[in-house]
């Protein structure tokens, strides 16, 4: 599946935001030149990356690390893209066989001032991922705006 990428401009701030699925049956390096490709186009424009990994790591709170979690652990260091994912009672992802974290939002430093507030909310869904929520822009995160 290919990504879903829109470019928009918030309190004046101009972002590349991506939806993006990892097919596990699939190469997780075939999906990485994908993330490269909205890099590249982003030219140094902060990126928003929602990402459905479909891998597993301790660095955005799963309780394991898989292959393809540390395949891409180690791609989102070496590009210095930063994990918003934070610890909580909740997890992205919930089916019959289990839970885990395998949703991740990402972010380019240009963005680390800009996007804030990244939580998994308790609302329900109509799919076996939780619904994930932050904010984008210059509002005060203590007043929710």
């Amino acid at each position: 599946m290919d990504p879903i990428v829109a470019e928009i401009t918030v309190d004046g701030v101009k972002l590349i935001m991506a939806s993006m699925y990892f097919d596990i049956g699939r190469p997780i390096k075939e999906n990485l030149s994908k993330v490269e490709a909205v890099l590249q186009h982003a030219n140094g424009v902060g990126v928003l990356l929602a990402i459905d990994s479909n891998a597993r790591s301790v660095s955005w709170h799963d309780s394991t690390t898989n292959t393809r979690g540390r395949t891409l652990d180690e791609y989102l260091m070496s590009r210095q893209l930063y994990i918003l994912n934070e610890e909580g009672l909740n997890t992205t992802f919930r089916n019959r066989h289990g839970v885990s974290n395998i949703d991740l939002t990402v972010i380019t430093y240009q963005l680390l001032r800009t996007v804030a507030r990244w939580e998994i909310t308790d609302q329900d869904s109509s799919s076996d991922h939780n619904i994930i929520k932050y904010v984008i822009g210059q509002g005060d995160p203590q007043l929710g705006e």
